[in-house]
C-alpha cells in the first residue's frame, strides 16, 4: 500500500491564513490516526495517507472550505500578507486571482511566490523565488530570493510600476521560463544567478 502526499491550506482572507478550530478538528477526523501532518514554511500542511484514500479525503476536505493542492516540485500556493489595510486597498481579490493562477504549476524545483498588499512587506516578498508588492495601484515584481543560509540572499527588482493585468503575466512568464530553461533540481535563485537578470529581462520582453 502506498503512500502519497498532497498539500491542504485555508485560503486567503483579511487578517491572515486562519484555520478555523472546526476545520482543524474535521482535518484530524477526516484523515484518520494513520495519516501523517507536516507543517511547512510556505504556510502550507503536507498531509500524508494512503493512495487509496487520497480522492476521498480531498474530496471531505474541500468540502470544509480547505484548498487542495499537489505536493513536491510545483509553484506553492501564494504566501500572503496579513492583508492588513483591507481587502481593497491590499489587493486580495488580485491575490486570490494570482494564486489560482500560479498554484500547482510543475518546475524543476519547489518555486514560493509572496505577495505584500503594501511596502511593509510583512509577507517577506524579497526573500521569495518571485516576489510581487502592490504599491498603491501598480505592482512591483522582485525575483531571485533565497532565505535558507548565515547569509540570505535578497530578491532584486525584476520590473516596476505594472498594473494588475501585467503582473500577472509578468509572474506566469517568469514560470514558464523556468519550467523551460531550468535544470531538474536547479534552484530559482541559482537558476536567475546562472541565466543572468539581464538575459532574463530579454527573453520576457518577446
Amino acid at each position: 500500500m502506498g503512500m502519497m502526499k498532497f498539500a491542504v491550506t485555508p485560503g486567503f482572507e483579511v487578517g491572515g491564513t486562519i484555520l478555523k478550530p472546526e476545520q482543524l478538528a474535521l482535518l484530524g477526523s477526516i484523515i484518520g490516526e494513520n495519516a501523517k501532518i507536516e507543517l511547512t514554511n510556505f504556510k502550507q500542511l503536507y498531509v500524508e495517507l494512503e493512495e487509496e484514500r487520497i480522492e476521498e479525503v480531498k474530496r471531505e476536505l474541500a468540502a470544509i472550505e480547505l484548498e487542495i493542492y499537489p505536493a513536491g516540485f510545483v509553484t506553492k500556493s501564494l504566501i500572503t500578507c496579513n492583508f492588513c489595510r483591507g481587502a481593497e486597498d491590499a489587493g486580495l481579490a488580485i491575490a486570490e486571482k494570482l494564486n489560482d493562477m500560479i498554484a500547482g504549476i510543475p518546475t524543476p524545483s519547489p518555486v514560493k511566490i509572496g505577495y505584500a498588499g503594501c511596502a511593509l512587506g510583512t509577507s517577506e516578498p524579497l526573500l521569495k523565488d518571485i516576489g510581487v508588492v502592490k504599491m498603491r495601484d501598480t505592482f512591483d515584481i522582485y525575483v531571485g530570493g533565497e532565505p535558507k543560509s548565515l547569509k540570505p540572499t535578497f530578491a532584486e527588482l525584476f520590473i516596476t510600476g505594472v498594473n494588475a493585468e501585467q503582473m500577472m503575466i509578468t509572474v506566469d512568464k517568469l514560470i514558464t521560463y523556468f519550467q523551460m530553461n531550468g535544470k531538474n533540481k536547479e534552484k530559482f535563485p541559482k537558476f536567475i544567478k546562472r541565466i543572468s537578470m539581464d538575459k532574463l529581462r530579454e527573453a520576457l520582453a518577446n
